[in-house]
């Protein structure tokens, strides 16, 4: 479930109808207050609380109240053709840490949390700086700098100072209509095309190709880092603590050797949120640790010299109770115990 803020007119729709028309095959159920502005295939599309409307691309969009996010996530999680994502439209005034716990708090294990994007108004925020903005940055996973081509370089370079003092690790994303990859903040979904021999292309078909020949995303990292020895649980999860900046999310298999218990951990990180699953190696499976790592402006060198920290070494002795460090976060959308985080 991915958590989409920022104050009015800051781009949170037109963000929702850029990842609705560049979904690339991934089926995304969205959230909203307000359909009126969700434009799909040309329509306006006007709702009522509770009503689900299927889209021709496989995308289900509802309009729900807040005290509903529960419920409604029981219904899209039930939905035929099933969802892969959920993007959860935060109004314009509402309090981001408080939607992210709502979300965070929804008891359904099929939908984790897949961080909070905080849209800001780069234009508006050049000439007056929102009073709650530095609250609002500081529980954001990600910082979307939206009209940042209307506004100077210096202008720029000020705002992104202001959102490193609250939130200092947040990847920060300098857009224009609010065009980014769909890649950064969720993995694709691999489907087969139907063939569009004889068929008429949609006019948000229309415009993603339009998109795709004029405009190009801002680059992201991703990094890959594989070890053929164990990770040391607690050296590994105080690395994953620190978060090195510009560190948006990771994902991989973890080997905990002699400190866990056998298991496969599959490991997904969204900024400070982490979820770790128990599963089994595979007859020819070697136990290993492989992980990516994906952000912006990433330094690949102390990224890879804190990983190589956390190798085990022959100077290791037993510690019965490491394990916990990683093991506490199995089948729990816990967020590490920071006090930034959903103030």
């Amino acid at each position: 479930m991915l958590v989409i803020a920022g104050f009015l007119g800051s781009g949170k729709t037109t963000l929702l109808n850029y990842l609705l028309r560049h979904n690339r095959g991934t089926r995304i159920g969205v959230m909203v207050n307000d359909f009126g502005a969700i434009n799909i295939d040309a329509l306006l599309v006007a709702g009522q609380v509770d009503v689900m409307v299927s889209l021709s691309n496989g995308c289900i969009c509802c309009e729900v109240d807040t005290g509903d996010i529960t419920d409604m996530l029981g219904k899209l999680a039930n939905a035929k053709p099933s969802v892969d994502v959920i993007a959860v439209e935060a109004s314009g005034v509402a309090e981001p840490g408080a939607l992210a716990r709502l979300v965070l708090s929804a008891d359904d294990p099929r939908f984790h949390f897949a961080g909070l994007v905080l849209v800001v108004d780069a234009e508006a925020s050049a000439h007056e700086q929102h009073p709650e903005l530095a609250q609002h940055v500081r529980v954001a996973d990600l910082v979307l700098l939206n009209k940042s081509d209307r506004i100077a370089a210096d202008q720029r370079a000020e705002l992104r100072n202001q959102i490193a003092l609250p939130n200092p690790k947040a990847p920060v994303v300098d857009t224009a209509f609010c065009r980014v990859d769909p890649e950064l903040l969720f993995d694709p979904v691999s489907r087969p095309r139907r063939s569009r021999q004889a068929e008429q292309l949609s006019f948000d078909q229309l415009l993603e190709q339009d998109d795709h020949h004029h405009h190009h995303h801002p680059p992201y990292q991703s990094v890959a880092w594989s070890s053929g020895r164990p990770l040391h649980p607690r050296r590994f999860v105080s690395f994953l603590e620190e978060r090195p900046p510009g560190l948006y999310r990771a994902k991989g298999v973890l080997d905990l050797g002699d400190y866990g218990d056998g298991s496969r951990l599959v490991l997904q990180l969204v900024g400070r949120s982490l979820r770790v699953e128990r599963g089994t190696w595979g007859t020819a499976e070697r136990p290993n640790t492989r992980l990516v790592f994906i952000g912006l402006d990433i330094d690949e060198a102390a990224l890879a010299a804190g990983l190589n920290a956390c190798v085990v070494t022959d100077d290791d002795g037993p510690d019965e109770y490491a394990a916990l460090s990683v093991l506490r976060y199995v089948q729990n959308d816990d967020t590490f115990h920071d006090e930034v985080i959903f103030q």
